[in-house]
């Protein structure tokens, strides 16, 4: 009995290992509690934005935003990117030394270049929708693009990251067919389903 239950902990410390070495492991929940934070905050600025210069965005979907209105809504972008990256990078960093590991080596590089392909190629999609000024589609193809981005780098990460751009992408699809919605689909994907999420994470495996 003693010598089968070696044999697992043997098994298992070599899954760890083969873990360690292909992917980052070291993501902390909280980035994605935090992110949501950001992005509920976000979409709250914008809300308040919207209300204060008559804008209805269920209503106003064809209307042409002024360039002060694009000017907003970039900077909110923004802030809100700037500060999920900032806690992101806070909280994972802080995980990794717990762990005793490496925030930056391979597996976080090749985390990132998958990650920062489909973003940067729906990051220009998304410019090129306001060059056109088709704002509505704007929200679908961030949802779109970041929940292929999330595929793309879940073979080098936590697995679990997989069901968070599934969920993404559909709610993007959503957001293209009832476009009228597309704001609450936006605060759903990155605000709440961010912090179920992050909060699931952490629970399952840094408690």
């Amino acid at each position: 009995m003693n010598q089968q239950q070696d044999q697992l902990e043997a098994l298992h410390e070599i899954r760890n290992i083969m873990d360690r070495s292909s992917r980052f492991i070291s993501l902390s929940g909280l980035s994605g509690v935090f992110a949501g934070l950001s992005a509920l905050a976000g979409a709250a600025v914008v809300k308040w934005y919207f209300s204060q210069h008559n804008i209805n965005y269920y209503q106003d979907l064809d209307r042409s935003f002024t360039r002060e209105d694009i000017l907003f809504l970039v900077a909110v972008g923004v802030g809100v990117l700037i500060l999920a990256s900032c806690t992101a990078t806070y909280f994972t960093a802080r995980n990794a030394r717990k762990k005793n590991q490496r925030t930056w080596d391979n597996q976080s590089k090749r985390l990132l270049m998958n990650l920062a392909i489909p973003l940067a190629t729906g990051g220009a999609f998304c410019a090129i929708l306001v060059y056109h000024q088709l704002y509505y589609l704007v929200a679908p193809a961030m949802l779109l693009f970041y929940g292929l981005a999330l595929l793309n780098g879940s073979k080098f990460t936590l697995s679990d990251i997989r069901y968070l751009g599934i969920f993404e992408i559909v709610l993007g699809l959503l957001a293209s067919v009832f476009v009228s919605y597309g704001l609450i689909l936006w605060t759903v994907g990155f605000g709440m389903l961010h912090i179920v999420y992050g909060a699931l994470v952490y629970f399952k495996y840094e408690r």
